[in-house]
């Protein structure tokens, strides 16, 4: 393999700062850390580079490799647990350089189909003195193994993947004080909008009762204005609903946490339930059509859950062109849509979500068995 040159080097160095720095543009933090092993792997001549970001069930949060095909990862397993050398980079906080990594005692095993590595040179990625990850590379293809100024260099990147890591938190954390901030806002709008209509509810109806004995007429009157009240304020309650944004959407998207949805649900519930998304991974969502879609997501599953004694359920999310397009189905005992919607299964509701986001919703029942939900937004 050619050797890289400064010029070569200086110019990838300074596309995996770009690549940093575009974490402030909003752009995925495990896109940049791929960036980051990517280069790290070209720039030092390493047939294998993986970073790891720990979490707090001895697993790792995020896990990104370079020299490992799909069906590799596929044959090997899950990502790995914190153990071995890369439980010990976490816990020691300092950089490993090693001509055969099998012969170090810190090494334990790794699963059947995983290659082989030999020579190894791996740096903890630092905030200070806490470790925010690890970032190693192996098997070297020019001859004489990993050198001090590899792991200079390597110090280097994972210098740039600690400040990507960093700049995500802050990220995070400011979307999450958004929401709290939007929370509390739509919050003094309830207390000032809804509770006023269910005060001045409450006023009539005594006034209605105390009327009906003696003057029926006016009784009738102060009940309908009983019913206007009652639908103003539901108005006001389906307004502050429609508009109550899911924390979890600014953490993990809407593919992710509809994923992580239906999985809990599948562990949770004798029925087998999935998730699959079709087409193109949605790229920035509408709000609005985010939160209709995962609404009319829990409420559907809810209901198949419920109502429905299906074995089976089924859930799809589609983009084809501007269109998204989310299918619960069940194949269950199915129902009657005009009894369902009079037994108040949130059918309105799900109408209501649709509405919100100038999408449609159909329910379709299945003669012999089974339930489709049917939502479609534009993006």
């Amino acid at each position: 393999m050619a050797v890289v040159d400064s010029g070569e080097r200086d110019a990838v160095l300074h596309a995996v700062s770009s690549a940093v720095l575009a974490v402030t543009r909003h752009l995925s933090a495990r896109e940049v850390l791929q960036v980051i092993v990517r280069s790290a792997s070209r720039l030092l001549d390493a047939r294998y580079a993986a970073l790891g970001v720990p979490d707090d069930q001895g697993a790792f949060a995020q896990f990104v490799a370079e020299g490992i095909s799909d069906e590799q990862w596929e044959a090997i397993g899950p990502t790995p647990r914190q153990h071995g050398m890369l439980g010990a980079m976490l816990r020691e906080g300092s950089p490993v350089r090693l001509p055969d990594l099998r012969r170090d005692p810190r090494f334990e095993w790794w699963p059947k189909a995983h290659p082989v590595l030999k020579d190894f040179l791996g740096v903890p990625i630092l905030d200070g003195d806490q470790v925010l990850g690890i970032i190693f590379l192996a098997n070297k293809r020019s001859p004489g193994g990993f050198t001090a100024a590899d792991e200079e260099l390597l110090t280097l990147f994972a210098a740039h993947a600690a400040i990507a890591l960093i700049n995500a938190r802050l990220y995070e954390r400011s979307r999450e004080l958004t929401v709290i901030e939007e929370r509390t806002r739509m919050a003094r709008e309830l207390h000032d909008a809804v509770t006023q209509k269910l005060f001045s509810l409450r006023l009539t109806a005594r006034a209605a009762a105390a009327l009906l004995a003696s003057d029926p007429a006016r009784a009738a009157r102060e009940l309908d204005q009983v019913q206007r009240l009652a639908g103003e304020a539901l108005a006001e309650l389906r307004t502050v609903i429609v508009e109550l944004r899911p924390a979890e959407l600014d953490r993990h998207g809407l593919v992710e946490t509809l994923r992580k949805h239906v999985a809990l649900l599948d562990r949770l519930h004798p029925v087998e339930l999935s998730f699959a998304l079709e087409g193109e991974p949605p790229g920035e969502l509408p709000p609005a059509a985010e939160v209709a879609v995962l609404r009319v997501a829990q409420e559907a599953l809810h209901n198949a859950l419920r109502h429905a004694e299906s074995c089976v359920i089924t859930v799809t999310l589609t983009q084809a062109g501007s269109r998204l397009t989310l299918e619960i189905a069940d194949d269950g005992k199915g129902f009657d849509l005009v009894d369902a919607e009079s037994r108040g299964l949130g059918l309105a509701s799900m109408r209501d979500r649709a509405e919100s986001a100038c999408g449609s919703l159909d329910i379709t029942p299945n003669p012999q068995g089974g339930t489709a939900v049917r939502l479609v937004v534009p993006i």
